[in-house]
């Protein structure tokens, strides 16, 4: 029998290695060498075998690429290092302008640059433990997003082992995942045939299909993956030295890169790659929207370090958005849900970007009169970002004689009450708090999945309940019964149910989800999360002032203005009553208590060299804000030393001490878990 375990053993190790080395061949290189028909005997063998000795199953094995069954529900993950978003440079004129910048901040006139197309796709964040892909992630905000293993498995040019006889213990990669044009197009004929709503385009696609629940359609749906970033915390040798080292670190790992791509040694070459697939991304068989540029040394990339929101070390150099003609031939205003009024310019269908747009953003009562539109002209459509279709501009010599000029209302278009345009504001308003429009938007921000996330709970229910005066105010919501629902059309006893169960269920929603659902203006989910640390009861934000409010880090004065005045309304305190009574999360947790220890009280730490992402202050007021100590000299007594690059004699010292030597990602890695440790109960 033991011989029979081992033969059993050696032959699903076989199996396994055959199998991911075919795939490899087949979706990584594009050059396979097993016909399908050996691929799919020796993938019967190893799944018959599996499933009569379950112990032979291991997470990396080529059958566990789809799930048995699928996810209840995604959830949230930390990244163990952010995910920048880039900076944009719209045209060369920006591109030389952001190159200054950093020349004169790295005091060099000129360095190499790696310029690599940019996929119009989703960005995800792999981590691998001792090779093995252990967790997929989406960007999300960049600090935090949704987990997703389940469903990057199914994308085969994603290696479920690394091609390494001995990994590192974690290794994190960072890339794009997209949707071929061509499978895009035949998703989208398949959806056609059966009556589905299609696809605007590959990116959205993309992205709706990352997030199914059902590991199956996901694979169904053939995406892709280019990898760009490779990250070994604490062996950063084995990346190499550079940009171009990494990419071509990360073939070698079994990964698939972008073929085109370059290694520029002057600024005319990067423009001359730029230039070039302005035009030639028209061959391409994936969409691509510019190219990125990142410096390619990675000591330089240390020195130039981060702002705020980007790297400094790197930029978007985005191609003009596609231009096409088309007819005006109306304006609606729209109401959303802060009250502003847009003119959406009514189109002749056109072709745009790879969609067919009929309608456009006019954006205020200011770029009408800029523009100087009337109904009937021939205008110029392009979408802004790639995303939205704006008018450009009116082609005036082509004006009709009996055109007529396009206006906002001087009425609401959904209440009938006057509008407002504020002094030294683009915008036009609805001051009605009971305007219908106002209520919809509220409502359906309110269920959006940034905030309250009340699954279906769409714009039809939404339209019902406001029209028949079910529903006046989000708190509303939470005294509706299966009985209210049921006489609506459409409706049966378990869609009410279901309903009514996801409304109740949303009040276990944390109070950042609930202060971002409130939609005051200029609070984003980001500024919401900011908020509720320092105010983490609802009453200590209504009583603070607007220079309180101001001072939270990330926080100007327009926003702390914005925030005290809402609060000041009196049908919104009302509101933040009834939300109370309902029983939603109105308070998070508050800080520890003078008498619970920090949890890193008593440690000292020494900061040594460049650290990629946290500059020394930020790193400083990390471990402070957990109880420890930052100081300047090692020690004996010193607890913990968080190692960069380039560090001198203090790692020196510390090696000899045989102190304990931290990288930055595990210095975060220790901060949450022993935050999460110390939290009270």
């Amino acid at each position: 029998m033991a011989q029979l375990d081992t033969a059993l053993i050696k032959r699903a190790t076989e199996l396994r290695s055959q199998l991911q080395q075919a795939s490899y061949e087949y979706y990584v290189l594009d050059a396979p060498t097993l016909p399908d028909s050996v691929y799919d005997r020796l993938y019967r063998e190893l799944q018959d075998l599996e499933t009569q000795h379950p112990e032979l199953l291991t997470p990396d094995s080529p059958t566990q690429r789809v799930g048995a069954q699928p996810a209840r529900q995604f959830t949230s993950v930390r990244h163990n290092i952010p995910l920048y978003s880039l900076e944009n440079a719209f045209d060369l004129g920006e591109y030389h302008q952001w190159e200054a910048r950093w020349q004169r901040l790295a005091e060099i006139d000129d360095a190499p640059a790696v310029t690599e197309l940019k996929i119009d796709g989703n960005a995800l964040a792999l981590t691998y433990e001792n090779g093995v892909l252990v967790r997929g992630a989406t960007r999300g905000d960049g600090i935090s997003g949704e987990e997703i293993t389940q469903n990057v498995k199914t994308i085969r040019s994603i290696p479920l082992r690394l091609q390494l006889d001995s990994p590192p213990p974690v290794v994190e990669v960072r890339g794009e995942a997209f949707i071929p044009n061509d499978v895009f197009e035949q998703i989208n004929a398949e959806r056609d045939a059966v009556g589905d709503a299609l696809f605007a385009n590959p990116r959205n696609a993309a992205a709706g299909t990352l997030r199914q629940l059902d590991s199956k359609v996901v694979a169904a749906r053939r995406l892709d993956f280019f990898a760009y970033t490779l990250i070994v915390p604490g062996q950063e040798e084995m990346r190499g030295d550079s940009q171009w080292a990494a990419l071509e670190q990360l073939q070698h790992l079994g990964f698939k890169v972008n073929p085109n791509r370059a290694l520029c040694g002057t600024s005319d070459a990067v423009a001359g790659f730029y230039n070039r697939w302005e035009t030639e991304r028209e061959t391409l068989p994936y969409l691509t929207d510019g190219v990125v540029v990142k410096l390619n040394d990675f000591s330089l990339q240390q020195r130039l370090g981060f702002t705020q929101k980007f790297p400094r070390w790197a930029i978007a150099l985005k191609y003009p958005a596609e231009e096409v003609p088309t007819t005006l031939t109306g304006l609606t205003p729209q109401v959303g849900r802060t009250g502003a009024v847009t003119p959406v310019a009514e189109l002749t269908p056109v072709q745009l970007a790879g969609t067919t747009v009929s309608r456009a953003t006019l954006h205020n009562a200011d770029r009408l009169a800029e523009l100087d539109i009337h109904i009937g002209d021939t205008v110029i459509v392009r979408k802004a970002g790639e995303i939205i279709p704006e008018v450009v501009r009116v082609l005036t010599e082509l004006r009709p004689a009996d055109a007529q000029p396009g206006r906002l209302p001087d009425r609401c278009p959904e209440c009938n009450e006057p509008l407002v345009k504020p002094e030294g504001e683009a915008v036009t308003r609805c001051i009605n708090i009971s305007c219908p429009a106002i209520l919809r938007g509220a409502l359906s921000h309110w269920a959006s999945r940034d905030a309250m996330d009340i699954q279906g709970l769409g714009e039809k229910w939404v339209q019902q309940w406001v029209e028949q005066g079910m529903v006046q105010s989000v708190a509303d919501l939470y005294s509706l019964t299966v009985e209210q629902l049921l006489p609506l059309e459409r409706m049966g006893e378990q869609l009410a149910q279901k309903l009514v169960a996801a409304i109740q269920a949303s009040k276990a929603k944390p109070w950042d989800r609930v202060l971002y659902g409130l939609g005051i203006r200029h609070v984003g989910s980001v500024n919401a999360k900011l908020l509720t640390a320092p105010f983490y009861t609802v009453e200590r934000l209504m009583a603070a002032d607007v220079d309180a409010i101001a001072a939270v880090y990330g926080i100007g004065p327009e926003i702390a203005q914005s925030v005290h005045d809402w609060f000041s309304v009196g049908a919104n305190q009302t509101l933040v009553d009834r939300l109370k009574a309902a029983g939603l999360q109105l308070a998070g947790p508050p800080p520890a208590p003078a008498d619970r220890p920090l949890p890193l009280a008593g440690k000292t730490f020494v900061l040594t060299g460049t650290l990629p992402h946290l500059t020394r202050p930020e790193a400083k007021a990390k471990i402070e804000a957990a109880g420890g100590k930052v100081t300047s000299s090692v020690s004996k007594k010193t607890s913990y030393v968080v190692v960069g690059a380039e560090a001198g004699s203090k790692l020196e010292k510390a090696e000899k001490l045989g102190l304990t030597l931290l990288s930055e990602a595990e210095l975060l890695v220790l901060l949450d878990t022993l935050t999460a440790a110390s939290a009270p109960e």
